[in-house]
Formats: structure tokens, sequence, C-alpha cells
């Protein structure tokens, strides 16, 4: 019980600090950051809606509300599914993708700051070990 309570107060914790980071640094939240992401690794930079909430890092229980922030800031644009008419894409633009590597530095820093400072290559390795044991 209490590796698990560490677990998710940790995880909490350095969100919450990486999310501070950016936004000290101007930039939107980190969800933001995730989905642009995926899009920028996709084929032909675009996802469907369902691809993206099963790629990013973060739970996203209101995707949709998201791309519609991404889209109204120009950095998305949803396009129709050419082999689902009901369908939709969600595409990203080169403002969106300007934004994603504007944010990485300061986002990389902030993963310096909570793990690379505090752990050494050894230690960072075996936690990420340790971690991939409980992913499965």
């Amino acid at each position: 019980m209490r590796a698990w309570v560490r677990l998710i107060r940790t995880q909490q914790t350095v969100l919450a600090v990486v999310e501070a980071d950016l936004k000290v640094a101007g930039f939107p939240e980190l969800a933001w950051y995730d989905v642009l992401l995926e899009l920028a690794r996709a084929p032909d930079v675009m996802l469907r809606p369902l691809e993206i909430e099963r790629r990013v890092l973060l739970a996203q229980y209101n995707l949709s509300r998201l791309i519609d922030r991404l889209e109204a800031a120009k950095l998305v644009v949803r396009e129709p599914c050419p082999e689902d008419r009901r369908g939709q894409l969600v595409r990203l633009t080169a403002a969106g993708r300007r934004l994603q590597q504007r944010m990485w530095p300061a986002y990389a820093a902030a993963i310096q700051r909570r793990i690379g400072e505090r752990l050494s290559d050894k230690e960072a390795e075996m936690l990420a070990m340790l971690l991939d044991k409980l992913a499965v």
C-alpha cells in the first residue's frame, strides 16, 4: 500500500511541477504538448480522436474539448475522414508544430530538474525498469 500511495503522489507532484514550469515559461498546459507531439509523430501528421486518446501519456477524459481549444488556437484542424464519412481526422498545423517544438526545451528542463538532477543514471534506469514491470 505504501508503494501505491507514493507512486500516485509522486506522479501528481511531478506533473504539477512540470505544469507550473510550463506556465511560468508562458506555455499552455502539458496536455496540449502531449496531443501536438502525438500528431507530429503520426503519419501525415493526423490521427482520429480515438487514436490520439490511446497515444497520449496523460489521462484525457475530455479530449473533444481539448481538441476544440487547440483548433480555436489554430494549432490543429479537423477534417472529414475519407474512409468513414461520420469520422473526423485531426491534423497538426504548422503553428501547432512550432508550438510543440518551442515547448520542448521548457518541458525537458522541468524533467531534468525533477528527475535528472535527483537520480543518477543508474537510479533512473532502475526506476524505469521497476515501472516497466508494473506497466505490464
